[in-house]
This record gives structure tokens, C-alpha cells and sequence, in this order.
């Protein structure tokens, strides 16, 4: 009878967290097909026998949820149900020696930037001409693409510069190559990510060259949506607004995260923004582009949130208006700023808060999706589910936003666009018909 290690190895890489995991997960998918390795990602036909686990460290739960995630593959392989277990990511690179002590069985650990050491396990070879290639574990419709790495900002509450270390903005020239090699393989959008959009270029150009990326890609034939996520407001370069204005393949669309609105919070987090800064940007924004989709995100619970804080961020978002807004709890990390601060609400507390903002954007969503009836958007395809297809305008993004339902006598095709017809509007999506 043949033993489990005469079979040729298969790893399975299971990604947490954030899309910029995702896209460094898929970068070492790549790399492991090009040394002739099998692999798959987050597969569940349990026909591997190596595990990679791309961890994040970000708040409390993503810690948690990465923990348990070790622990249950840890128990597969104690089982003989695997052969090995390698731990990587955002939560290896903050807690590798506590995590090594802890939980021994993993066969090894690796941070955020040790791509080539995880290849060395496998006695295979970082192969640098393969910079953009990767095993897409989304859609082929659709990419994310990550623009730089790490973070200057010292916003009080984030530990990303902890895992992820100081801003390094890639070349121009590699993100169109990346691009137009994305376009080759059947890619309509890219999904621009980093931990910081504003910041590109600082450091290799000794400028914000964001706009200059911009309408580099969107010279690009063939990619038909550019959209922006994670924006900084403070000392914001309103060029990037000029380049979506001027360049119809770069979605309406900007996640610009404020995490608060009281500027008692916005101090305490060290924001570098005024809440009156904040509605003088958005205010001018919406005047140059009177049609953008603007998402934000919120922290409920900071320490030292009282109840007028709380008010005070209701109100704003009720006279902002943003069309997406999402929100986290916060959570008390080590080695940030605000961790010297007193942990003061209570878990409890904190979702309520959470919960309560969140009612009174659901208003204003619903507000905002039925202004949409009667009228006609292009949608792409992203999949079809229980006999319905669900798409989404430029105005919305993967996951986080609205999807749009259509109801379809003609079969319609993942990842092409047609023209739909809004016809009825809930709390987070809209529903319609396809016209010609």
C-alpha cells in the first residue's frame, strides 16, 4: 500500500483578512505553480496535504479567527489528515515567538515579507520575473491590486505599521505591466488597494503620484474599471478627483475610511483632520463630481467616546450623506498609541454603539438606493445564485456594497456588462431588469 508521502505534495493556502492578504496570497500561489507545485486556494476537497495559513492580526476577532483557524489545522495534521502546517501573515509577523511557543505543532512560521523563506521549504526558487503573476483567487473578471506596502501614518489605534512596516510605493511602470497582463488573462476591473492610496509615490518620486498611476492605467485598453479604495482626508490631493472626473474607465467611486467625526476622537486618534476639514472635503468632492459614491468607515467605542461623541458622528453622517459607510469596534492593541489609554467600554457597549450608527445609515441608504429607481446603470456580472444573477454598478464595490439583483429570461454571462433597469430598492441592494 502506498503511504500518504509517496503522493506528490498539494498545498492549500487559506487567506484572513483583508484584500491585501488576499493579493499576497495569490502572489505565492504563483510563485509555488512556477516551481511545479500543486496548489490551491482555500480548497474543500481536502485532497491536499500542506497548509498555508495567511493570517491577520488587524483587531481582536481577526486574531481569534486566525488562531482557531491554526488550532484546526494543527489537529488535522495530529490526525495524519496533513503533513505540515506553515503559519504566515499579519499575526506571524506581530506574535511569531509567542505563537511558537504557544502552539509548537506548526511547523513554521513566517512574517509579512519572508515570501522567499516560505518557497525555501519547499526547495523551490523566488523566480523575480514573475513580479505581477499570480493565481487569481477571485472572478477572472475582477483583480485587486496592491500599489504599495506598509503605512507612515500614526493614526493611534492602527498596529499595520507594526506588521507591515513603513510605506514602499511600487514602480508605475510594474502596476501597468501587472495591468495589462491582469487584461491578457480577462480582467475588466482592478481594485486599487494599499494602506494608504494618497501616499503613493512619496518615497520613489518624492511626490503623491496617485493621479500620475491613475491615468497611466487608464490608458490600459481593455480595463474598464479602475476603482479606489483607502484614502487618507488629511492634506488630500484633490488631482485624483480631476482624474476620475477626466477618465471614464476610473469609477465614481472613493473608500475614504474617517473612523470618527467628533473632533475630541479624531485628535485622540491622531487623524491630522478637523470634523470641519472633513465636510469641507467631502463638500468639495461632491461639487466637482456631483454623482461620486463615497464609502467611509467608522470606529465605534475609542476610549474616551462619550455619549456626545456618539451624537455628534450620527448627526454628521446625517448631514454627509455618504452612500456606504461600515464600522468596526475598536480594539485594544499592543503597541499602538491609544493601548497606553484606559480600554474604558465595554464589548457590549461598544456593539451597541456600533449598531446604533449603523440604523441611522440604514435610512439613508434606503433613501439613496430608491432614488435609483426608474434608472439605468451599467452592471458587471459577478455571479449567478439561486436562479438569480447579482451584479454591481461603478458605484459599488466587491462585497462591502450593494448588488444589484437581476431576474433574467436571457442567460447573461460572469464578468460581462449589461444595462439594467432599477425597479425596486432595500436597505443595501437593488433589484431590476436588463434593457437593451
Amino acid at each position: 500500500m502506498k503511504t500518504r508521502t509517496l503522493k506528490k505534495d498539494k498545498v492549500n493556502i487559506i487567506t484572513l483578512g483583508c484584500s491585501k492578504n488576499m493579493v499576497d496570497s495569490e502572489i505565492l500561489s504563483g510563485q509555488l505553480i512556477a516551481n511545479e507545485l500543486d496548489v490551491v486556494h482555500e480548497s474543500a476537497k481536502k485532497d491536499h496535504n500542506i497548509v498555508i495559513i495567511n493570517t491577520c492580526g488587524f483587531i481582536e476577532k481577526a486574531k481569534e479567527e486566525s488562531i482557531e483557524t491554526i488550532l484546526h489545522n494543527v489537529e488535522l495534521k495530529r490526525q495524519g489528515r496533513l503533513d505540515k502546517v506553515y503559519v504566515t501573515g499579519c499575526l506571524s509577523e506581530r506574535y511569531k515567538n509567542n505563537l511558537e511557543e504557544e502552539i509548537p505543532e506548526v511547523d513554521a512560521y513566517f512574517g509579512t515579507m519572508e515570501l522567499p523563506m516560505i518557497l525555501k521549504q519547499f526547495e523551490a526558487d523566488y523566480k523575480a520575473e514573475l513580479i505581477g503573476e499570480r493565481l487569481l483567487s477571485t472572478p477572472q473578471h475582477y483583480a485587486y491590486m496592491k500599489i504599495s506596502e506598509g503605512c507612515n501614518r500614526t493614526c493611534s489605534f492602527c498596529a499595520i505599521p507594526l506588521m507591515r512596516g513603513m510605506h514602499v510605493s511600487r514602480t508605475i511602470e510594474s502596476l501597468v505591466d501587472e495591468a495589462k497582463r491582469l487584461v491578457q488573462r480577462g480582467v475588466k476591473e482592478v481594485l486599487l488597494i494599499a494602506q494608504e492610496l494618497t501616499y503613493y509615490g512619496l518615497d520613489i518620486y518624492k511626490k503623491r503620484e496617485l493621479p500620475k498611476l491613475l491615468h497611466a492605467l487608464a490608458d490600459v485598453q481593455g480595463l474598464e474599471w479602475i476603482r479606489l479604495h483607502y484614502a487618507y482626508p488629511s492634506k488630500f490631493p484633490m488631482e485624483i478627483i480631476d482624474a476620475i472626473k477626466d477618465r471614464p474607465n476610473i469609477c465614481n467611486y472613493l473608500d475614504m475610511p474617517l473612523q470618527h467625526a467628533s473632533n475630541n476622537m479624531l485628535k485622540a486618534m491622531k487623524r491630522q483632520i478637523t470634523r470641519e476639514e472633513m465636510e469641507d472635503l467631502v463638500g468639495t468632492i461632491r461639487q466637482r463630481i456631483p454623482e461620486i459614491c463615497l464609502r467611509t468607515t467608522l470606529i465605534a467605542g475609542f476610549p474616551g467616546e462619550t455619549r456626545d461623541d456618539v451624537e455628534e458622528l450620527k448627526n454628521f453622517l446625517q448631514r454627509m450623506r455618504f452612500d456606504r459607510v461600515g464600522i468596526f469596534t475598536y480594539s485594544h492593541e499592543e503597541g499602538t498609541s491609544a493601548h497606553e489609554l484606559t480600554d474604558n467600554i465595554s464589548a457590549e457597549e461598544k456593539e451597541e454603539r456600533a449598531q446604533e450608527i449603523m440604523e441611522a445609515q440604514q435610512e439613508i441608504s434606503l433613501e439613496k438606493n430608491q432614488e435609483k429607481i426608474g434608472k439605468t446603470f451599467k452592471v458587471l456580472i459577478d455571479k449567478k445564485e439561486s436562479g438569480r444573477y447579482l451584479g454591481r454598478t461603478e458605484f459599488d464595490s466587491v462585497e462591502v456594497d450593494n448588488e444589484v439583483i437581476i431576474n433574467s429570461k436571457i442567460k447573461l454571462n460572469v464578468g460581462e456588462f449589461v444595462q439594467v433597469k432599477i425597479t425596486k430598492a432595500y436597505d443595501y441592494d437593488i433589484e431590476g431588469e436588463v434593457v437593451d
